[in-house]
């Protein structure tokens, strides 16, 4: 990729995030006044995507995007106000924006006419303040205008840095009127003495045929407060002599990048107060993250072999070797943390995609619903983010269509006329948290059961307790919808939810009450990289438990412990019974020929919905910081187990699941598909390669 091209996929990345800063807003809309920060966000939105393609000749692009930032410099100026229908065609003509931007990207025109429609809807809502702007003509032909202007414009070093390239500028001043340029060199150093980040050059320049002043200082908008900027009218400032006149770039180079920045947010105008200095930073492609993760990952591993070698080294002459390696472990620590930092996003950019689902979801339904957000700052593996879109939009609709009743419903339930679903995140034992829920009818379990029975899914008189019925909606081809719809109610969605959510080592579960809403939660892990762990015994195999899940250790005396008639057994500490689960008849290990302990520990943990359980080791062997393989890539899902890890001594260890554990009956079997004594390779500790 050249570098001209390289910039224009910057351009459509910063489209991206304009296009969804600009639905953000848009869906929030109403009738009358409205924010006016928001309404300034919307006009922004449109008018950087308009610099960016006229600098990069989309041409078709910036007639459309000019003709709407025009009504939108209406509605935020108070000259225009959104009746109703508008909030309504504004969304709508975000989306043919979108449609453009993503055929300039394709390299693949939308069809002639597709804006067409909508752009006489727009000049339309112009039209009725009588002040509506020129449109802009397909061959970009300048407005007809008459105004002369000089403007006198000096870069300073923060608008190099944040990437603003006064050619850009200058090239969009042609937009605006007639152009020539006057250079100033006087700046510049001897080559010895010159910093490439340093701005030197200054300009004047005369626009003549300009509308007006404002429509200069708006080219400017973007660097204000990074550069020095005068605009007077012509008469007012003689062109100076001496200096050296230049012609305007006429197309973009590929030293021109665009001008709407992630870093530099947009002035108010040419005069506004400097803006507040902005955290730098680049755009890097997430392919080189991955690689940088899997060498740490590698590094990892390598330093915990490389401490188990000189584990036992005690002698005096070795000292300074495990000096050097406890620095190379700390050191190792602190590039893994960074690195998996760089990865960690906001949920808040997956989450800004639903407010319009829920808008357009509530009027195909004839619904009445509010989408309520909690948690968008929750920071989760960039990784793990870009797979729970679908999730996460199947269990809204699925909400939004099953869940909430009618307007009319509601009201004869004694409810609100609007329904809420609620999206929320949280942290919570070193997952994530993530819940949707409704206050709706919630999941009949007569109902869910007898459509079990009818479906096959279970026999006729089984004996179900009630999160087992509710499970049953996980299950393929169920569904409790009367019709199939073009929303849902072919039973494709859920079964597809829990198998994503287990394929990114998670589990999703449902609570829900009769009349009242139902809670769908999932819990996956912040990262699939590296988890820190402790290193426990169960008869001669070891195994990694969760550092984030212990809560403590407990060497129980034989009073603490309860036999339970129905089998397995509890302890008692500070009045809390806890249930106790035996990891070695649960994983099905045996003890034959090795010496059994003289006291077992129970190591404590937590599950992620905050429920206690005791696991029953041998021995506590250390923390350690492991890297995390799928088990199912490489074999298959077994339940207990949420993946494996190579350790020091190169062999490959289960790290346990500990959610998995405590929902199995102790005398359950581990494997789902067969019996773990088939994994000989696995749990016997086999070296990895």
């Amino acid at each position: 990729m050249n570098d001209f091209e390289q910039f224009k996929q910057t351009f459509f990345e910063e489209c991206e995030e304009l296009l969804q800063r600009f639905e953000d807003v848009a869906v929030t809309l109403k009738a009358g006044p409205n924010d006016p920060e928001g309404l300034d966000d919307l006009f922004r939105s449109v008018h950087s995507i308009k610099a960016g393609a006229g600098a990069f000749k989309f041409q078709r692009l910036v007639v459309y995007s000019h003709e709407f930032e025009n009504v939108l410099d209406l509605i935020r100026s108070g000259k225009l106000e959104l009746a109703d229908g508008d909030p309504e065609l504004i969304v709508q003509a975000g989306d043919i924006l979108n449609d453009l931007v993503c055929a300039a990207r394709s390299g693949q025109d939308v069809q002639d006419g597709h804006e067409a429609e909508m752009l006489e809807r727009i000049r339309a809502m112009g039209s009725q303040t009588g002040t509506a702007a020129a449109p802009v003509s397909e061959d970009a032909s300048k407005p007809d205008t008459n105004g002369d202007f000089v403007v006198r414009f000096r870069p300073h070093r923060a608008m190099y840095e944040t990437a603003n390239e006064p050619q850009l500028l200058i090239q969009a001043l042609k937009a605006v009127g007639d152009i020539s340029i006057l250079a100033d060199l006087s700046r510049l150093p001897e080559l010895s003495k010159l910093d490439p980040a340093e701005g030197y050059l200054s300009w004047t320049i005369e626009v003549r045929g300009a509308e007006n002043e404002e429509a200069i200082a708006e080219v400017f908008e973007f660097v204000d407060g990074d550069c020095d900027l005068v605009i007077e009218p012509i008469s007012a400032a003689p062109r100076e002599e001496g200096q050296a006149v230049e012609e305007a770039p006429s197309v973009a180079t590929p030293a021109e990048t665009t001008l709407a920045t992630s870093n530099t947010p947009p002035a108010a105008g040419a005069n506004a107060a400097p803006a507040a200095a902005q955290t730098n930073s680049i755009r890097v492609e997430l392919g080189r993250i991955d690689r940088l993760v899997d060498m740490v990952g590698e590094l990892v591993i390598a330093q915990a072999m490389a401490l188990d070698s000189l584990s036992e080294l005690v002698d005096i002459r070795h000292v300074k070797q495990l000096q050097a390696l406890e620095d190379l472990t700390m050191r190792t620590r602190q590039l893994q943390e960074g690195v998996m930092a760089v990865r960690m996003q906001p949920l808040k950019a997956l989450f800004s995609r639903f407010p319009r689902v829920v808008r357009d979801l509530s009027k195909k339904l004839d619904k009445n619903v509010r989408l309520e957000l909690e948690g968008e700052a929750t920071e989760v593996d960039k990784t793990i983010i870009e797979e729970l879109s679908d999730p996460l939009t199947h269990m809204i609709r699925n909400c939004m269509d099953h869940g909430l009743e009618t307007v009319a419903d509601r009201v004869a339930a004694g409810k609100p006329e609007q329904g809420v679903v609620k999206l929320s995140a949280e942290h919570r034992n070193g997952r994530i948290l993530i819940r949707v829920s409704d206050d709706g009818r919630g999941l009949d379990p007569e109902k869910v059961l007898a459509k079990a029975v009818a479906n096959g899914l279970v026999e006729e008189g089984a004996d179900l307790s009630k999160e087992e019925i509710e499970a049953l909606i996980f299950m393929p081809g169920f569904s409790t919808a009367a019709a199939v719809s073009d929303v849902s109610g072919r039973g494709v969605g859920m079964d597809v939810v829990r198998r994503n959510i287990q394929k990114l080592g998670g589990r999703v579960t449902v609570e829900s009450e009769f009349g009242k809403g139902s809670t769908f939660t999932l819990a996956l892990p912040l990262t699939l990289a590296v988890l820190d762990g402790m290193l426990v015994d169960v008869a001669c195999e070891r195994y990694v438990v969760p550092l984030s899940t212990i809560v403590e250790t407990v060497c129980a005396e034989p009073s603490m412990i309860r036999d339970l008639p129905e089998g397995g057994s509890v302890m008692s500490i500070r009045g809390e019974m806890i249930r106790l689960i035996d990891l070695c008849s649960n994983l099905r290990l045996s003890r034959e020929g090795k010496t059994e302990p003289l006291r077992k520990l129970a190591v404590i943990v937590e599950t992620e919905f905050g429920r206690r359980v005791g696991l029953v080791v041998d021995e506590l062997l250390g923390q350690q910081q492991v890297v995390i393989k799928s088990l199912e890539t490489n074999y298959h899902s077994i339940d207990g187990i949420a993946g494996t890890a190579i350790l020091g001594d190169g062999r490959v260890r289960l790290i346990l699941d500990i959610d998995g554990l405590a929902n199995m009956e102790t005398s359950t079997s581990l494997a789902s598909e067969g019996s773990v004594d088939t994994m000989d390779p696995i749990i016997s500790g086999g070296v990895a390669e």
